[in-house]
């Protein structure tokens, strides 16, 4: 891509949270490593906006041409224009490499998105040597400010799960209820009693049971639901 065509003070950066029926992951892509001596940083999927390019159009082709990633909804939560997030020691050896202006402020644009893993295989393209999915509670030091925008997605993901019921798309199509309480947890980051929880979910008539059951498992099969949309 000719760079001449990017915008040096605008970019998107995506926030992308998957759910494995255990954990809340965020996916990050490793950067190619520009010298032996230092270590590859870990980011957000990100880059600057081409200059006649919408932001929406850019969150998704910066997805695309880093995680391989297409066809994900990703929804605006936050701009981030603090004049030093992009002037950290940590970062100029590889804003050096990749950007013409590397000392240009940036104000970056985040999205958000939400995915069923087990419908995406990510993989690594243009600056990006490694695409992983990691854990929301071991996300490690990441490039610029990172860490803070992951932070602010995720409470984004709490507000509009509680109030909005957005989150619900992590699930596959069929789940257990264990599942889904799952979920409530580890983005509410509290605990639900069991019964109680059950309770208030059936009560809410967002589900519909359906006679199927777990396949493939040591424990004692569980019924699965899938939600009643006409409900959401």
């Amino acid at each position: 891509m000719n760079s001449k065509n990017l915008n040096p003070n605008v970019s998107v950066d995506c926030v992308v949270f998957g759910f494995d029926n255990e954990k809340l992951n965020i996916l990050l892509i490793e950067q190619k490593p520009i010298n032996p001596s230092i270590k590859p940083q870990s980011a957000l999927p990100g880059d600057l906006v081409l200059e006649e390019e919408s932001l929406d159009d850019a969150a998704c082709r910066v997805l695309h041409e880093l995680t391989g990633l297409t066809g994900i909804y990703l929804r605006q939560f936050k701009t981030f224009g603090d004049p030093n997030r992009v002037r950290d020691v940590k970062d100029l050896a590889w804003l050096q490499t990749y950007r013409e202006y590397p000392q240009a402020r940036v104000i970056t644009i985040a999205y958000y998105a939400l995915v069923k893993m087990n419908d995406f295989s990510p993989e690594a393209s243009s600056f990006a040597d490694r695409v992983y999915w990691c854990d929301i509670h071991n996300i490690p030091p990441l490039a610029f400010d990172h860490n803070l925008i992951a932070a602010e997605g995720l409470l984004t993901l709490r507000r509009e799960f509680e109030a909005h019921r957005i989150g619900f798309e992590l699930l596959p199509k069929k789940f257990t209820l264990s599942h889904l309480q799952r979920l409530y947890e580890i983005i509410l980051d509290r605990k639900f009693d069991k019964r109680n929880f059950r309770k208030k979910i059936l009560r809410e008539n967002i589900l519909t049971p359906l006679m199927e059951k777990q396949q493939g498992v040591y424990h004692k099969p569980a019924r699965l639901y899938q939600f009643n949309l006409e409900e959401l």
